[in-house]
């Protein structure tokens, strides 16, 4: 295995952050990684503050089967709602630059928190849900049992955007939430990953690719991109 992946898979498997660039292909975006279960206030400040871009919670597809998340796409351009919202149908989603379909499932919140944008309850919100997934897997668990213990524990809308990998992950999409996911994969861990893109510093575009390994190098955080990725699913099959 290439010798970055496999740092990268070292230290996400210990809780500490990774750095996945997608490609120059795609949206040529760096996103800043940890492990869903690993979130807590001081991962969720920095994410916020040395970021710049949205917090979002990529889950693997299986994931999002067990609870059964919608995409919000196919909810806005569903017939009945645009009948009954036309708005909708006004706001459809059909010029997607990057992409022909978003990941965005539903928001979520943990219902202990208050509001839920405090990095407390941030953290709360994404290490439970982590949590709670990998205790639902680990017994084998769907239908109304699932949705039962989320619904015990979180409610919708929430501050935590939720993204749903694509069926059949880096093979059909390779996009940010397949590479986020994947990288838990390969560490053996939940596949759900909490990380927000890394903009330059006053926001109007992507860190550039220097920027970010700069900022790699400088906090000690192991850097791979796409590819890498990609090699290293190949390579494991």
């Amino acid at each position: 295995m290439d010798d970055g992946v496999a740092r990268a898979i070292s230290a996400f498997k210990s809780g500490n952050p990774v750095m996945i660039f997608d490609s120059d292909f795609r949206e040529k975006e760096t996103d800043l990684l940890w492990p869903a279960t690993s979130a807590t206030p001081e991962v969720i400040r920095r994410l916020r503050k040395d970021c710049g871009g949205l917090l979002f919670l990529a889950i693997g597809n299986e994931i999002g089967e067990m609870f059964g998340l919608p995409w919000l796409q196919d909810i806005h351009s569903h017939d009945t709602l645009i009948g009954e919202n036309p708005v909708l149908g006004h706001l459809v989603t059909n010029d997607l630059q990057y992409d022909s379909r978003s990941a965005f499932t539903l928001s979520l919140n943990h219902r202990e928190t208050y509001t839920g944008i405090t990095d407390r309850d941030r953290a709360l919100t994404t290490r439970r849900f982590g949590e709670l997934s990998g205790e639902l897997i680990d017994i084998g668990a769907m239908g109304d049992f699932a949705l039962s213990q989320l619904g015990k524990e979180f409610r919708t809308p929430g501050h935590i955007p939720v993204c749903r990998e694509s069926p059949g992950g880096l093979k059909t999409r390779e996009g940010h939430t397949e590479l986020a996911v994947s990288i838990a994969r390969l560490a053996g861990l939940v596949p759900c990953t909490i990380g927000a893109e890394m903009l330059e510093p006053d926001g109007d575009g992507a860190l550039t690719l220097e920027g970010a390994r700069d900022y790699a190098d400088r906090y000690g955080i192991p850097m791979i991109t796409g590819e890498q990725i990609s090699t290293a699913f190949d390579e494991k099959d």
